[in-house]
């Protein structure tokens, strides 16, 4: 248990990390109201995601430490829409297409309505 946390605070700070790096170098080079930083991590998240997940399950690597550390960690750190993306793909691969759905809408509804809840509450205890 415990060498499996250290992969993921391992593989976490550095996809965290280099998150930080993309966004820095995409905010120096495009000045855009557009959020493009983080749309550029969610989509270089998922390419990852994609690579070693078909890597792994190419050749067949069971290894479960190495999951934890580049799934789990740096690619959770880098972005957890990569995680999101993949979790919802699994669910379709494995013919969950209704559980796919509600997954992403709840995600995407609740997650905006949670947001602006916390705004909210914020701005409402500053009166």
């Amino acid at each position: 248990m415990i060498k499996t946390i250290l992969l993921v605070g391992l593989g976490g700070g550095v996809g965290s990390i280099l998150r930080y790096l993309t966004s820095m170098l995409v905010t120096t080079y495009f000045h855009t109201v557009f959020p493009l930083a983080t749309f550029v991590v969610n989509v270089l998240g998922c390419l990852a995601v994609g690579l070693i997940t078909g890597f792994l399950e190419s050749r067949q690597i069971l290894n479960f430490d190495l999951k934890v550390l580049l799934i789990t960690g740096f690619c959770g750190g880098y972005t957890t829409f990569s995680t999101f993306s993949a979790e919802n793909i699994n669910l379709f691969r494995s013919g969950h297409s209704l559980a796919a759905f509600i997954y992403l809408s709840a995600s995407i509804l609740i997650g905006l309505s949670a947001v602006w809840l916390g705004l909210a509450l914020t701005k409402a205890s500053q009166q």
